[in-house]
């Protein structure tokens, strides 16, 4: 028993390795400078262990710094509706992403075992053809990692940078008010003072850093784990269409062929549980935050088309166009695995089961059957990821701008 065990541990694929570099590294480059990475992948020493415990202190104590006044300025401070309404977006941004920090912490456990997951299928790809699918589908969750990135750190750095830097205002023309991206220190100490301001200002710019890997971490992972979903499951549909190809269709053959599928489909779903278990919550959080963020965004687009501020408009198109193509990828995802997952049913019933031994023509049945219910990617286990669900957010997001309008009478 023990002999056959070591022989089932051992890597079918000599590139496993290599192929798990590839699908995790963009992941590791995200989840490390904020010290998530010995949570979910296992294999660290003590000094990363050790580093990732003040990368995490840090970065709480940088969120801290912004959430901390901030809220502070909102709660007590602030009496203009209009202003109110254009920092709730940055502060209800601001607490999901603490939020969703904490959520790692907690669910790293669970997410480490969907990493285990994908690194178990790529030591055990044995056909080259399959590999190939693998890394095909591994390529477009770089691709979709890459393009989000580019729309987050863009609109999340003109925010910080530009507005501040082009909206200088000058008071009885001798005083100069220098603004910052987030009110409220005014009540701890004098932040138009230097070095205070600059000091404040730079902390504003990592902060921005730190809030866009923790969004990158919840997209980087969701992308990995639905794409390589989508592979697994392209690879089954591949041995259902050879099931009846290639040499005489003996009972043993068909029978070893089957054993081989039904396992891999087993492990798939298997797999699905695990994702939808570790993440649902933080689907739902999304949804949730996205709708009142483009719901903000369109408002302030509006306000600063009234007011002609050619950069401000500008800025808030950006993150208009990040939060939604964001929330897009979520749902793409969710979309996608629920179109792979009703391939497995469509090749099923294509597989020339008529050709089959009659016993095990009868087996295809059952695989039919699950098949036809194709686990899902859920927020909260309320709403199904799909591209409804988008279409679904972008509505919501135009009726809550319509009643915000009412109440504050834009």
């Amino acid at each position: 028993m023990q002999s056959s065990s070591k022989h089932n541990d051992r890597p079918s694929n000599d590139h496993y390795e290599t192929d798990i570099r590839y699908t995790f590294d963009l992941c590791h480059w995200i989840l490390k400078p904020i010290g998530m990475y010995p949570l979910i992948f296992n294999r660290t020493s003590k000094y990363e262990r050790i580093a990732s415990v003040l990368l995490i202190l840090l970065c709480c104590s940088i969120l801290q710094f912004v959430i901390v006044p901030f809220g502070n300025h909102m709660l007590f401070t602030e009496k203009d509706m209009n202003t109110f309404v254009k920092y709730l977006g940055p502060l209800t941004f601001s607490l999901s992403t603490f939020f969703k920090y904490c959520y790692f912490g907690t669910k790293g456990t669970a997410i480490g075992r969907c990493v285990k997951h994908v690194e178990r299928d790529w030591k055990m790809l044995q056909d080259k053809n399959h590999r190939m699918i693998m890394i095909r589908h591994v390529t477009i969750s770089r691709n979709l990692i890459k393009l989000c990135a580019v729309f987050l750190y863009t609109g999340g750095l003109s925010y910080h940078t530009i507005i501040p830097l082009l909206s200088k205002k000058n008071i009885n023309v001798n005083v100069t008010f220098r603004p910052l991206t987030y009110p409220g220190y005014e009540n701890f100490f004098d932040v138009q003072k230097s070095p205070a301001y600059e000091i404040v200002y730079c902390m504003h710019c990592v902060y921005v850093l730190v809030t866009g890997n923790i969004t990158m971490a919840a997209y980087s992972l969701t992308t990995i784990f639905a794409t390589h979903a989508c592979g697994q499951i392209k690879i089954q549909t591949t041995r259902l269409e050879n099931l009846t190809k290639g040499e005489k269709l003996l009972e043993k053959v068909v029978k070893d062929r089957l054993a081989v599928i039904v396992s891999g489909h087993v492990q798939i779903l298997k797999f699905m549980r695990s994702i939808e278990s570790a993440l649902h919550e933080m689907f739902l959080i999304e949804i949730i935050v996205s709708t009142a963020l483009l719901c903000l965004l369109e408002y302030l687009c509006m306000m600063e088309w009234e007011s002609s501020d050619a950069i401000a408009i500008l800025t808030y198109v950006g993150l208009l166009i990040s939060f939604t193509f964001n929330i897009l990828i979520y749902c793409y995802v969710g979309e996608l695995l629920l179109g792979q997952g009703s391939e497995i049913a469509y090749a099923s019933y294509n597989t020339e089961w008529y050709n089959l031994p009659r016993r095990k023509s009868r087996d295809i049945v059952l695989l039919l059957a699950i098949s036809k219910y194709p686990i899902r990617l859920t927020a909260g286990k309320i709403f199904v990821l799909s591209l409804n669900t988008f279409g679904a957010v972008l509505k919501s997001s135009i009726v809550y701008l319509n009643m915000l309008r009412t109440v504050t009478e834009f």
